[in-house]
Parts: C-alpha cells; structure tokens; sequence
C-alpha cells in the first residue's frame, strides 16, 4: 500500500504562543487517484496513489490548543530550531 503523506513537501510549523515544534493537528483535503487492486477472496490492495491536489484546511498546536499562533517554519528557521 502507498503512502499518500510522503508525496507531499515537508512542513514545519512553531506555536508562538507555547513554543511547540513538534505536535500540531493538521485537517488536510486530499484528492488522490489510485490503483484499486482486489484480490479472489475480495481483499482491496490499494496501490500507486498519486496525489491530485492538497490543500491545508487548519493547523492547531496540540500542546495549547491555539491555531491563531502556529506559524510554517522556512527551510532556515527549520535547520536552525531542529
């Protein structure tokens, strides 16, 4: 089975408010497209998912409970903070 997370770019949030940069809940819309392969027995292997379009509905900090305060980390505050 394919995993779909690892098509996408890697994104690094920080909650301003707490300092989080590790445990944050993401809502995500995803639009794939993918090989449904069933099996005699009727067992569904799903294969070859491609993603069509993602879009990031909400990002809240898990440690505070804030979304208002969680920022995307750029790729050098990323290398810096981790």
């Amino acid at each position: 089975m394919s995993d779909t997370a690892s098509s996408s770019p890697s994104v690094r949030y920080r909650c301003t408010s707490c300092g989080n940069l590790t445990r944050f809940d993401v809502t995500t819309t995803r639009r794939t497209r993918a090989f449904h392969h069933y099996t005699v027995g009727g067992e569904l292997e799903v294969e070859d998912v491609e993603v069509l379009d993602e879009s990031v509905e909400s990002v809240v900090c898990h440690w505070c409970g804030t979304g208002d305060a969680v920022v995307e980390l750029e790729d050098d505050d990323a290398a810096v903070e981790g």
